[in-house]
């Protein structure tokens, strides 16, 4: 597990690229910064110990010129080496979350399927700012705190002699008691981070499923239920924090400690006249007040060092959790990918499956689609039909490449979808989803989504085809009517028809309805199939549907049941020879009759 975190930190720091001069330079000011610092309580030292031998100042003046310089030389190492760690810190986490987004982007549904969007979210903003602090730290106090504490230790033992192994003394305590904390702390934040998926998930859901929970008048439990993630959430913080705030009370404990037993033997030693000796042999050099002084301060600086550390260790415990899952994220391959000599032209919209099995994963064991042996002639128009969780989603899925066939063969335009740029295949295959989504901005941008250089007259006769442009003219702004954030400011039938005239100007050669026209009445309903037949007759549409009034005019229905195909012929066919279709279809006209 150490090496394979290791190796993610080095994956994570690929990403530093431009930045990578501010992260080399910081290092370079640490150095000047805990040199200088551990240089001061030495010259301090010679300083007093000559006012104390005289009162002329011309006999001190080069210490005080050095002090002043080493002053200088620390603030100015301090703040351009925090500056230059925040550029590279926060270049960082640029480039992070840019490359996990462009990484999302080149993400097959099964890819998706393996990360839930709240994961995600939540890798792209709380652990990337982890990984940032965490990196900043690093640049800063993993090079100035060993070089201070170093530089501290070699100081104090020129200064103060046998005296400074009080400090040496005390180090083992405090690493002892650091690894224990951070060790037991790190899996407290690895349960944290899943809990933090879990909650994200729950806003994500409530806030998508709004309108759903108010009429259900469930608020109260869906408070309760986020109160209780957020509860659990914060018990594991506090648990996690408590374990480190240990660490600042024994390094505390450490420093008063040192400070006691440093003023006690160098009082005594002070107080002497000659070195103590104990067989002949001298345990403390002779400490003068001066010395005492600059002993004090080399331990305040040897276990600030530690402490500084010690921040490190914790802010590690977070982090390298977060680190964890950045990298899983930048490290998964794609399923889906070029070919490597693509075709880049579809010749027609003709699909052929050829003994088709697809599961979802590897290890399912049922597959959702079986043995589907389907040939679809260029410009036709399909219908599909079945019950809910039948497989007609996954089988208009495969077309475009949204997922691969597991076992058989899939061909558009005479050739494997497996041999083509996904690009081009994408760009000739247009899908209308489920869940139509809109993004906030205009009524026009969100059809250049189909083609960014389409003309007005090519939006305008697209959205008659859909029969958008009616309801468009009615809006003040028309084509400029600006759209909220998921098409919240129009109707589900009219965000329908936007997503059907944006998908139109694609002018794909295979146009997908996935159950696209279900919250339109069936004139309107008509009135689309009709003009996607007359004004786009060589475009294949394949329209999956609820209401067979939908897809009796197809040239084929595909009539799917629990993952396979059950029949396949037209309308008349069908109402003779299949007990499915037949159900569905007199259950809905009699439905219609009672209405009338």
């Amino acid at each position: 597990m150490k090496k394979k975190k290791i190796g993610d930190v080095r994956y994570i720091i690929r990403s530093i690229r431009e930045y990578k001069k501010f992260a080399l330079l910081t290092p370079l000011f640490m150095i000047f910064e805990a040199g200088s610092e551990s240089a001061i309580p030495f010259v301090m030292t010679i300083l007093m110990s000559k006012m104390r031998e005289s009162n002329d100042i011309r006999q001190f003046i080069l210490e005080i010129i050095i002090l002043f310089l080493l002053g200088v030389l620390s603030i100015v190492s301090g703040i351009l080496g925090g500056t230059f760690a925040a550029k590279a810190s926060t270049g960082l986490a640029k480039n992070l979350r840019q490359d996990l987004y462009e990484k999302m982007q080149s993400f097959s549904f099964s890819n998706i399927d393996k990360f839930s969007s709240s994961s995600l979210v939540t890798r792209m903003t709380t652990d990337v700012n982890n990984a940032q602090q965490s990196f900043q730290m690093c640049i800063r106090i993993v090079i100035r705190a060993p070089l201070l504490f170093i530089f501290s230790v070699i100081m104090a033992f020129i200064t103060g002699g046998m005296a400074a192994f009080i400090f040496i003394c005390l180090i083992p305590i405090v690493g002892v008691s650091t690894i224990f904390i951070v060790k037991s702390t790190m899996k407290i934040f690895k349960r944290v981070f899943k809990r933090y998926d879990a909650l994200n998930a729950s806003v994500e859901e409530n806030i998508r499923g709004i309108r759903v929970v108010k009429s259900y008048v469930k608020e109260d439990y869906e408070k309760e239920k986020f109160n209780n993630a957020s509860n659990s959430m914060s018990l594991d913080f506090i648990k996690a924090e408590k374990n480190l705030a240990l660490i600042n009370p024994i390094m505390n404990t450490c420093i008063h400690a040192s400070n006691i037993l440093i003023i006690m033997i160098g009082s005594l030693m002070i107080l002497s006249s000659n070195p103590y000796t104990e067989n002949g042999v001298i345990i403390y050099s002779l400490v003068t007040p001066e010395k005492m002084s600059a002993l004090i301060t080399y331990g305040v600086q040897i276990l600030s060092s530690l402490i500084m550390l010690a921040a490190i260790f914790s802010m590690l415990a977070m982090s390298m959790e977060s680190i964890y899952r950045i990298a899983e994220v930048l490290k998964e391959e794609p399923t889906i990918k070029n070919p490597i000599n693509p075709v880049y032209e579809v010749k027609d919209g003709s699909v052929l499956f050829e003994n088709v099995n697809f599961k979802y994963s590897p290890t399912a064991s049922k597959n959702a689609l079986e043995n589907i042996n389907i040939n679809i002639k260029s410009g036709q128009f399909i219908g599909i039909i079945g019950s809910t969780g039948s497989g007609k989603t996954s089988l208009v899925n495969l077309i475009s490449r949204l997922y691969d066939v597991s076992e058989g063969s899939l061909k558009v335009g005479g050739i494997d979808v497996k041999d083509y740029d996904l690009k081009t295949l994408r760009d000739n295959v247009a899908v209308i989803l489920q869940k139509n989504v809109l993004f906030s901005g205009t009524i026009e941008s969100n059809l250049k989504w189909g083609d960014i250089s389409a003309s007005e007259e090519e939006m305008i006769n697209a959205c008659k085809i859909a029969q958008a442009d009616e309801f468009i003219q009615s809006f003040k702004d028309k084509y400029q009517t600006r759209i909220e954030q998921g098409g919240a400011n129009v109707s589900g039938g009219q965000k329908q028809r936007l997503c059907i005239a944006r998908a139109i100007l694609k002018k794909p050669k295979i146009l997908i309805l996935d159950d696209s026209t279900s919250a339109v009445d069936t004139k309107t309903d008509r009135l689309i199939r009709k003009g996607l037949k007359e004004m786009i007759p060589n475009t294949t549409k394949i329209v999956i549907a609820q209401r067979i009034s939908s897809i009796e005019d197809a040239d084929q229905i595909i009539v799917m049941d629990n993952g396979k195909i059950s029949q396949i012929g037209n309308h008349e066919y069908l109402l003779k020879n299949s007990t499915i279709y037949q159900e569905v279809y007199y259950s809905q006209n009699k439905e219609q009759g009672g209405n009338n």
